[in-house]
């Protein structure tokens, strides 16, 4: 049986890395169905994706311009979703200011890594590159082990 209807990508504000996540895993071909989105855990109006990450994904061939950030709210959860966060503290807050909270990783810990992706605030375009690469080496891995769960039910 499948596990997870749905993967949400969750960062600070929603304008970063979730998305940059999030058009990473949409680009991927996964057995299953599974919706993908992103959220942040701040969001106090639709900010537009940071320009950095946004040149970042264009340049890479990506689609960035229907992305507007969207706060991670209860209805968001339920036993069939998984939750990567970019950072533990973005995890803990996740387990202690949500209910019947399930399924919540860093996306480092659920692809097999220890660290966690390094926030970008104030970095330079090169960051924000690196970022895209190892956000695209850790989705990777997370696409092998949902395709890997999907073959096995």
């Amino acid at each position: 049986m499948k596990q997870y209807d749905k993967l949400i990508f969750v960062d600070s504000d929603d304008t970063t890395r979730a998305p940059m996540a999030k058009a990473i895993m949409k680009s991927k071909v996964l057995m299953g169905k599974l919706e993908i989105l992103s959220r942040g855990l701040i969001v106090l109006f639709p900010e537009p994706m940071n320009q950095k990450a946004e040149a970042v994904l264009i340049s890479n061939g990506y689609n960035t311009k229907d992305h507007a950030a969207v706060v991670l709210t209860q209805e968001d959860i339920d036993d069939r979703v998984l939750m990567l966060t970019m950072e533990d503290a973005q995890k803990d807050k996740i387990w202690g200011n949500y209910e019947h909270v399930s399924n919540v990783y860093t996306i480092a810990e659920f692809a097999g890594e220890c660290e966690d992706v390094r926030t970008l605030y104030g970095e330079p375009l090169a960051s924000y590159g690196e970022c895209y690469e190892n956000l695209e080496s850790l989705i990777s891995e997370i696409v092998i082990q949902l395709n890997e769960e999907e073959m096995q039910k």
